[in-house]
């Protein structure tokens, strides 16, 4: 199973430390990672205060000057806001740069900063981004692109460059809890990146299902039909010191996004129930952590990849020892 960490570039909390020096930090951590022999690091994509990940691919280039194997995608890239040629070529020009070891997640996004922002219909949300994805997947396998869609000019027997370093560059469907997203990334034989950041992860079981027998009918064989896991996570020396060092800023993050939804504010008891053995959250001891991703994978039919975000208002410092801990220990006790 292959083990990563995504991470929205949280803007600092703390006022001695600049959205430069935090950009700084993050780029150390995606190149520990890589020496401690993870196998993805993901940048998210937002257009909020709190993130500086806008731009993912542009960190993600960054980083893969200072690495040397860590595969480097987007977490996800929000597809339904981007023109898919530029998306396409900011992420053949990572992959150009990194040798080979570029991928993306694709996606409609948890938030909607991104449809003022670039002037799009909320109530499109869905029709943009089936349109985009069917014209990025043109993109990707074909150099000549002749496409017809509504929301964007056609193009006819246009060449799009540059060309990836891989032959055909990997795209990846993030979906959340929608039946209808999990068919589709199962027709179009997409690899599929389940979003759980709540809940039990073994109440995604039928929908995993769907995205299997849908690429199946589609003539997909199972070994293309990948499942990745993206969940909430964090790894410290003992459960006791992980979870006391995770819940205070998991608490005021998820309290003010809530806030924003109509939540009620987070609990340390509803922390507790999900941080629990069926439970989405993954905060503990190596070992504990281990068991937990062994176990969803599992109750999910088999998981290929599973990656942790854990942006929660921790220190640099702190991201780094669990970004070590992850890398020489988690990781082994999963594929050992």
């Amino acid at each position: 199973m292959e083990i990563g960490i995504d991470s929205f570039a949280a803007a600092p909390t703390d006022s001695n430390i600049s959205n430069s020096q935090a950009l700084r930090e993050l780029i150390e951590r995606i190149e520990l990672a890589d020496q401690v022999g993870l196998d993805i690091f993901g940048i998210g994509e937002h257009y909020r205060k709190e993130f500086l990940d806008s731009a993912s691919s542009i960190i993600l280039a960054a980083a893969a000057s200072r690495t040397k194997r860590i595969i480097l995608t987007s977490a996800v890239t929000v597809l339904s806001a981007a023109d898919p040629v530029r998306a396409f070529q900011n992420f053949s020009t990572l992959d150009l740069i990194s040798n080979g070891r570029a991928e993306m997640v694709v996606g409609r996004g948890s938030f909607t900063e991104s449809f003022p922002l670039f002037g799009l219909n909320l109530h499109q949300y869905d029709e943009l981004f089936t349109e985009k994805l069917d014209l990025l997947l043109k993109i990707r396998d074909n150099e000549f692109v002749t496409w017809k869609g509504q929301h964007r000019p056609e193009l006819i027997n246009q060449p799009i460059y540059p060309r990836p370093f891989q032959e055909k560059m990997p795209i990846w469907l993030g979906v959340g809890g929608t039946p209808a997203s999990f068919v589709r990334a199962g027709e179009l034989g997409l690899p599929l990146m389940v979003a759980v950041i709540g809940g039990e992860t073994h109440r995604f079981r039928p929908l995993v299902d769907l995205y299997r027998q849908a690429g199946e009918r589609a003539g997909f064989s199972p070994e293309q039909l990948k499942v990745g896991l993206h969940s909430l996570g964090y790894v410290a020396d003992t459960k006791e010191e992980a979870v006391a060092e995770y819940y205070p800023g998991y608490a005021e993050m998820f309290t003010k996004i809530g806030k924003e939804r109509g939540f009620p504010p987070v609990s340390r008891d509803r922390f507790d129930a999900q941080n629990g053995s069926t439970g989405a959250l993954l905060v503990g001891s190596a070992e504990e952590v281990a068991e937990k991703i062994s176990r969803h994978s599992e109750s999910l039919g088999g998981i290929s990849r599973f990656t942790f975000q854990m942006d929660a208002g921790l220190s640099h410092q702190k991201l780094m020892k669990s970004i070590e801990l992850i890398g020489t220990k988690v990781s082994p006790l999963i594929n050992n």
